[in-house]
């Protein structure tokens, strides 16, 4: 098949027309343009008129139409072996296919009987050769793409070369072989998918689900099982157990243990409460007895404090006698340095003041000199602020916005285009006088220039000297300019906006605003600085030198003996303040001293005064130390006496709490014999129960069925497995056997490639991917590099080869299919792109390549046969 002409109408850019390219012949055929031209929407269309059906509207249909809408048409002339056909699809309304035989015009097919000659021509739809051949714009064919785009084309390329090879290694590298991986691949994957789990609906899924649902009730019927034979076992241990428990003289023993162990407890509990009677008295004598023995023993301390606090109270009456009369001294001392201060301050005080007076003369003087200058300059500053607030008063009568005038000057501009247009759509009139003739004809009074064209509206009339007048109508109906009018009431608007009569008087109130805006500048700076700070600071400035010169002006003394004399005075206040610092020490030592005389002995005197109430008058002290030493003996005979009853029975004592953990414990052995003879009969009842439900379901025989079920399902499964494990191997034998014999399959290809490769690189070697059947890696210079990590032009330039090398395959497998290419080299340097002509110049000796690009320049050294798109309307 080849192509000899493509028409589209409607189609994307070309909205509501139609453009065709015509003369397209066999060899190299080269559409160079700019772009937005049209050339991917030339290749999309004929895509889709090879590919997308008519009655449908999938994604590349739906791109195909303008967004105006409409019915998108491709047509395209094609040659085969059998005739010229022209090939035409309407997509939308009036969707349509037709063959027509263009040598008779006969309607050789349409609608569905179409599309399946248009099928046959193609043979394999985008997965077929031409899908193969055809390179979209930015898309090389041996970069990473999706899995179904990769086994498609893989699948073409595997027929296209066991074809062309024939039954070289019958069952290594052709039909046959792919036939027999084919139908291996086809049983295995009927019980399996491609990762070897079972396949959901097949024979071998069921033969598991079947396995799986037998091994799960042979479980459930041995667990059964095995539960009915733990049930028989624990209900004979139970019955024993039961009959020991019930024994008449294992129970009787239980119970005559309790009864001892009560009695023993009685018996604990009577002697516990007499050791606890006499314990008690014990304790209450010994109490008595410390508190005696305590009394005495404060007493006779308090007597021995007493005497030696009235000895210690004489020495501090001594510290504080002696305290007082040194503090008197320092006080004295440091009376006498605070006088000596108070002289020495005043006689500062008064050369200080006297010093200070004499500075506000010479203030006043100073401040008196500078009153008057900045009086002057308060009158100039005001008159310079009378001159900004005139200036301001003056520029906001002349200010016009900027904005609005720049408005005004562009209407008047577009005016003068509206009255320009207006007069040229208006009939005129040319007058060319001959010598001597000029001014022989007037309007009016008014001679017509000569060679000067004269327009009128609605009639003229002309005064020919000698002939008489000649009236001239245009006829025209009488027309209102709407845009010029809107311009002239926006005009008169804005002038009255503004408040003058035209644009000329705005531009001068700019131009005098200018002025006055300057004038105003300079008065503002000649006010700063005048007034630097402003005039209320210049107001408060002269206030306040006022009030300095208001002093007295007239004090006469010499400053510097005034200053002499208060540095004197400053130095005999120093002097006289150390000697006071001197003075306070002794002071505050000795008025601490006095204070912590004071407080000892005060302190010594309460401590006293509280040991004399304890003791009591000091005559009836020796009596009563008598008495609390016979109270202390007495309490010590009365505790050894209560003490002697206490002893024996402290040895006689029995172990109550021994005798209390026996009796609980007989009685627990009572109760758990009790309560475990409770528990076994409902453990016998629970267990009698379960054995007589499944003696009844005959659970054994269940069980030894599904253990047969079981084995029967098993024996399949097993035998699903090693069919599958035959399959798989025997899959993985031929691709084995298949890469092994992979070089002579792709022998063509590589024939093929390798004159054209060395039109580009010297000394390269390529290899193949035995999966893709693409370049997986190339070798120069002794190093191999993988395809996805050369440059984006040499990966380019390996796709256009390997695709023409399979389309001279095509071709001599009696396929011939046009290789097309959109922008397919864009990534090509110069030299290798000129190499890449010659490439497909040698290609189309017998094929038909269309090359559509953008870079004009580069593609003019391309030459063959140079096509061009010219407008086209369908008929109808």
């Amino acid at each position: 098949m080849k192509l000899t002409a493509l028409r589209l109408h409607n189609v994307k850019r070309f909205a509501g027309r139609g453009v065709a390219i015509e003369g397209i012949s066999d060899g190299v055929n080269v559409l160079s343009a700019a772009n937005e031209y049209g050339k991917s929407t030339c290749f999309e269309a004929l895509h889709a008129l090879f590919f997308q059906p008519h009655t449908g509207t999938p994604k590349a249909v739906q791109l195909l139409r303008p967004y105006s809408g409409g019915n998108p048409m491709v047509e395209a002339d094609i040659a085969t072996d059998d005739g010229r056909y022209r090939l035409t699809k309407q997509y939308y309304g009036g969707k349509r296919a037709s063959v027509t035989d263009l040598a008779s015009g006969r309607l050789v097919a349409q609608a569905d009987e179409a599309e399946a000659f248009i099928t046959g021509l193609i043979r394999g739809g985008t997965g077929g050769p031409a899908g193969l051949l055809w390179v979209r714009q930015g898309i090389t064919g041996i970069d990473k793409r999706s899995n179904a785009e990769e086994d498609s084309e893989k699948r073409v390329r595997e027929s296209l070369l066991s074809s062309v090879q024939g039954e070289v290694e019958a069952l290594t590298g052709g039909r046959r072989m792919a036939e027999i991986a084919a139908a291996c691949e086809e049983e295995l994957y009927r019980l399996v998918t491609a990762t070897l789990r079972p396949k959901a609906g097949g024979r071998y899924a069921a033969a598991l689900e079947e396995r799986d649902k037998w091994f799960a009730l042979e479980q459930r019927l041995a667990t059964e099982v095995t539960t009915l034979r733990d049930a028989l076992d624990k209900r004979r241990i139970a019955l024993t157990r039961l009959a020991e428990l019930e024994n008449p003289d294992e129970d009787a023993a239980r119970r005559a243990a309790i009864a001892a162990a009560d009695k023993a407890l009685e018996a604990a509990k009577s002697h516990s409460e007499a050791l606890k009677a006499a314990e008690a008295e014990a304790a209450l004598a010994a109490n008595r007895r410390d508190t005696a023995a305590r009394i005495l023993s404060e007493f006779r301390a308090a007597l021995q404090r007493a005497e030696d606090l009235r000895h210690q109270s004489s020495l501090a009456q001594s510290r504080r006698d002696e305290a007082n009369a040194n503090r008197a001294g320092a006080i004295a001392a440091n009376e006498q340095a605070i006088a000596s201060v108070q002289v020495a301050e005043q006689d500062e005080h008064e050369a200080r003041d006297l010093l200070a007076r004499l500075d506000a003369a010479l203030l006043a003087r100073d401040a008196a000199e500078r009153l008057t200058d900045l009086r002057q300059r308060l009158d100039q500053a005001d008159a310079a602020r009378k001159q900004v607030e005139d200036s301001e008063a003056a520029l906001a009568l002349l200010s016009l916005p900027q904005q609005t005038v720049d408005q005004l000057q562009a209407l008047e501009i577009e005016l003068v285009g509206l009255r320009a247009a207006q007069a040229a759509s208006l009939p005129t009139l040319r007058l060319d006088y001959v010598d001597g003739a000029a001014g022989s004809i007037t309007i009016g009074a008014e001679a017509i220039p000569d060679a000067t064209d004269v327009s009128f509206a609605t009639s003229l009339r002309l005064d020919i000297a000698g002939i008489g007048t000649l009236a001239l109508r245009s006829n025209r109906p009488p027309q209102s300019d709407q845009a010029l009018d809107r311009a002239e009431n926006k005009k008169s608007s804005m002038l009255a906006v503004l408040g003058v009569d035209s644009l000329a008087g705005a531009h001068q109130r700019l131009a005098a605003a200018r002025e006055k805006n300057t004038e105003l500048n300079l008065a503002r700076q000649r006010l700063t600085d005048l007034a630097p700070k402003g005039l209320p600071h210049l107001h408060e400035e002269i206030a306040r030198l006022a009030a300095l010169s208001a002093g007295n002006l007239e004090l006469k003394a010499d400053p510097e003996q005034v200053r002499t004399r208060l540095a004197a005075a400053t130095q005999q206040v120093a002097a006289t303040r150390n000697s006071a610092r001197e003075t306070q020490p002794l002071r505050s030592q000795a008025d601490a001293a006095v204070v912590t005389a004071e407080t000892a002995h005060a302190a010594l005197q309460a401590e006293l005064a509280a040991l004399d109430a304890i003791l009591g008058p000091e005559n009836d002290r020796p009596s009563r130390e008598i008495s609390l030493t016979a109270e202390h003996v007495t309490q010590k005979s009365l505790h050894d006496t209560a003490e002697a009853r206490a002893i024996p029975l402290r040895a006689a004592a029995h172990d109550l709490a021994g005798a209390e953990a026996t009796l609980n414990r007989t009685r627990s052995v009572q109760n758990a014999a009790e309560q475990q003879v409770g528990q076994l009969r409902v453990t016998l009842a629970d267990l009698n129960g379960h054995i007589q439900a499944r003696s009844d379901n005959a659970v054994e025989e269940a069980w030894r069925e599904a253990t047969e079920s079981l084995a029967a399902a098993t024996a399949r499964v097993e035998r699903f497995e090693t069919e599958i494990a035959v399959l798989d191997r025997l899959l993985k034998a031929l691709a084995t056997a298949r890469s092994a014999a992979r070089d002579l399959y792709l022998k063509p290809v590589i024939t093929e490639l390798l004159p054209l490769i060395g039109l580009l690189f010297d000394d390269i070697s390529i290899v193949f991917d035995e999966n893709t059947l693409l370049p997986q890696s190339v070798r120069r210079n002794g190093q191999d590099e993988d395809v996805d990590r050369l440059s984006g032009g040499m990966r380019e330039q390996l796709s256009v080869l390997t695709r023409l090398a399979f389309a001279r395959l095509l071709a001599r497998d009696g396929r011939p299919t046009p290789v097309i290419l959109d922008d397919a080299l864009v990534y090509s340097d110069d030299d290798r792109i000129e190499r890449m002509f010659d490439a497909l110049h040698r290609q189309s000796r017998d094929q038909q390549i269309l090359v559509f690009s953008c870079r004009q320049r580069a593609f003019a050294k391309l030459g063959g046969n140079v096509l061009q798109m010219q407008d086209w309307t369908p008929p109808a």
